[in-house]
C-alpha cells in the first residue's frame, strides 16, 4: 500500500474543520496534521476523538513550518476568526488575512495544493449579486469587518503572480450542522431554535425591518456542513489526482443555489421532532440591524462547470439529519 498523503487541516477544533476531519477519517485519511488554538476547552470534544498524526498550536505551526522538514501533500485552511459581531478589524486582519498569507506563501514555496475558506459575507448586501467572478471583487462592500477581511484576502490571492500550483478559495454561504455548539451567538438558527424549543416550546425569529420582506421571510442559502465537507473532499481528490488544472484555480461559491426562509428553517426544526411549529417574532438587535443580509443565494454554475455533480441536501433533509441524529441525541459528528 502506498504511503498516505500528509494533509494539514487548520481550524480543526472548530465547526467546519472538525467535520472535514471526520469526513477525511471516514474516507480512509488519517495522516492528518491538525492546526488550531487547542486551548479552548469548549472545543475539545470536537477533535479529540478524531484520528490524526499530530495536533499543532496555531501560532506554533508557522514557526514549525520554517524550522521542521515537513513533507506536506495538501493544505485545507479553514481556520479563521468568524465572529461577525467582532468589529475590531485588527483581530480579523491578523487571522483572516496575515495568517492566511503565511499559509499561502508556504504552499507556494513548497508547491503544495491549497483549499482555503472564504465567505459569502464578502458579498455584503448583495447589491452586485452572488456571482463568484474575480472581476467583481473590487466592487464588493461587505457589511462587517469579518467580510472585509475575507474579501481582502481573496483580492490579494487573485493578484499574486506566485501561487500554489493548484488552489481554490471557497465562499461558504450559511453553513449549519453538528459540531457548532461552541459558537454561541454565531451558531446557526437551527441550533438556537432547537434549544429554544427544548426550553420554552417557542422559537423567536427576528422581525423584518425592511418593507419588502415579511417577518421570517428573510432568505439565505443554507448549506448542510456534510455537503461542504463532501465538496472539499471532492476538490482535494481532483487536485491530488491531477485532474484539476491551474486554469480552474480561483474562487468558488459553496451554497446550494437555492435561498430558503428563516421561517422554513425554524419550522423544520419543529417538524424534525414531530412537533407543530410555534414561532414568534422579535426586534432585531440594533448592533446588527444595518449590517444584516436579507437575501443570499449562491450562483453555483462555476462549481458545476468544474465537474462537481453531486446533489446538495435539501433544507428538509439537512435539518432532519442534524436534529434527529445529533441535537436530539446530543452527539457530535
Amino acid at each position: 500500500m502506498s504511503k498516505q498523503p500528509t494533509i494539514v487541516v487548520t481550524g480543526t477544533a472548530g465547526f467546519i474543520g472538525s467535520v472535514v476531519v471526520q469526513f477525511l477519517n471516514e474516507n480512509g485519511f488519517t495522516n492528518l496534521l491538525l492546526v488550531d488554538d487547542f486551548g479552548v476547552e469548549g472545543k475539545r470534544k470536537n477533535w479529540e476523538q478524531k484520528t490524526y498524526t499530530k495536533v499543532i498550536e496555531r501560532q506554533a505551526f508557522l514557526a514549525q513550518l520554517l524550522s521542521d522538514d515537513y513533507e506536506i501533500d495538501f493544505i485545507i485552511h479553514l481556520g479563521a476568526r468568524t465572529d461577525t459581531t467582532e468589529f475590531n478589524y485588527a483581530i480579523h486582519e491578523e487571522l483572516n488575512v496575515e495568517y492566511s498569507k503565511a499559509i499561502w506563501h508556504y504552499a507556494t514555496l513548497k508547491q503544495i495544493p491549497l483549499i482555503y475558506a472564504s465567505s459569502a459575507a464578502t458579498y455584503g448586501a448583495g447589491e452586485h449579486g452572488y456571482e463568484d467572478s474575480h472581476e467583481v471583487l473590487d466592487q464588493l462592500t461587505p457589511l462587517n469587518p469579518y467580510g472585509v477581511s475575507k474579501n481582502e484576502f481573496d483580492k490579494w490571492a487573485i493578484a499574486q503572480s506566485e501561487q500554489p500550483p493548484l488552489w481554490t478559495g471557497l465562499k461558504f454561504f450559511n453553513v449549519y450542522g453538528p459540531n457548532e455548539g461552541h459558537k454561541a451567538r454565531m451558531a446557526s438558527v437551527i441550533f438556537h431554535a432547537f434549544n429554544q424549543i427544548k426550553e420554552t416550546g417557542v422559537v423567536k425569529l427576528f422581525k423584518s425591518h425592511r418593507s419588502d420582506f415579511k417577518d421570517g421571510e428573510q432568505l439565505r442559502d443554507f448549506i448542510y456542513v456534510k455537503d461542504v465537507a463532501r465538496v472539499i473532499f471532492w476538490m482535494m481528490q481532483q487536485m491530488m489526482a491531477s485532474t484539476w488544472n491551474s486554469t480552474q484555480n480561483g474562487l468558488y461559491n459553496l451554497g446550494t443555489g437555492k435561498a430558503r426562509s428563516f421561517y422554513d428553517l425554524a419550522a423544520n426544526t419543529f417538524i424534525a421532532q414531530g412537533l407543530t411549529p410555534n414561532i414568534e417574532f422579535i426586534d432585531m438587535p440594533l448592533d446588527i440591524r444595518d449590517k444584516y443580509q436579507y437575501f443570499t443565494e449562491a450562483k453555483m454554475s462555476k462549481l458545476m462547470a468544474a465537474g462537481y455533480d453531486q446533489p446538495f441536501s435539501s433544507l428538509e433533509e439537512g435539518v432532519k439529519d442534524y436534529v434527529a441524529n445529533y441535537l436530539v441525541k446530543n452527539q457530535l459528528y
